[in-house]
């Protein structure tokens, strides 16, 4: 994986109707069609499940929807985003807020999973639910009895030289909170990325 490719392009689509408001994004112009027929396709289908995840949570009536995105990383073939889906539907107490980040490569349309950007049997696991303790005592942040974890699905994204892991509402912290993030610089766990991953490639000097 080359650290130099080009930023990809963007086309931001929009669609609306009364109550519903959504944008999110598609890759145009890759070298493989077919890499940006996946990198799409995965998006659209996230899309949906995350509506389907609103559909159990929002179960009232008259159902309130905003979609966005943000791009966290568009650089050295990799794309990393983080999709969000507010609904809000009467009577319930307040809305609720379904976040999933999506990490690519551009050059194959390989779905980056958290297992990933390590090297296999580096325990990588142990490392990051340290560090994310870590942030927690040092933040102060309030935290349920639910026990801190870290899976192979978990979900982050990579933003400039670091590594962001987040949680959904209510799994590690109250409400209130929002939806925790952890950002960990690349170069803490530079020992036990994995070798030419996303990691690597964020973490290599530009010269």
């Amino acid at each position: 994986m080359s650290p130099y490719e080009p930023p990809v392009q963007i086309q931001t689509m929009t669609y609306s109707r009364p109550n519903v408001f959504i944008q999110y994004p598609q890759v145009r112009g890759l070298a493989s069609r077919q890499a940006e027929e996946r990198i799409n396709r995965t998006i659209t289908m996230t899309l949906q499940e995350m509506e389907r995840i609103q559909q159990t949570v929002q179960t009232g009536t008259n159902p309130q929807i905003t979609v966005h995105y943000e791009i966290k990383t568009n650089e050295r073939g990799i794309l990393s985003l983080l999709l969000s889906n507010y609904t809000y539907s009467t009577p319930m107490a307040h809305g609720y807020t379904a976040a999933k980040g999506l990490t690519f490569s551009t050059a194959s349309g390989q779905l980056y999973r958290l297992s990933d950007l390590f090297k296999p049997g580096s325990n990588y696991e142990a490392v990051l639910i340290a560090e994310v303790n870590r942030q927690i005592k040092e933040r102060n942040l309030p935290v349920l009895n639910n026990p801190v974890t870290v899976q192979r699905d978990q979900d982050f994204y990579l933003a400039d030289k670091a590594l962001v892991l987040f949680y959904p509402l209510y799994a590690i912290t109250p409400y209130y909170v929002g939806i925790p993030m952890f950002p960990i610089s690349v170069y803490t766990l530079q020992p036990i990325i994995a070798e030419n991953g996303p990691l690597a490639v964020l973490a290599a000097d530009v010269v």
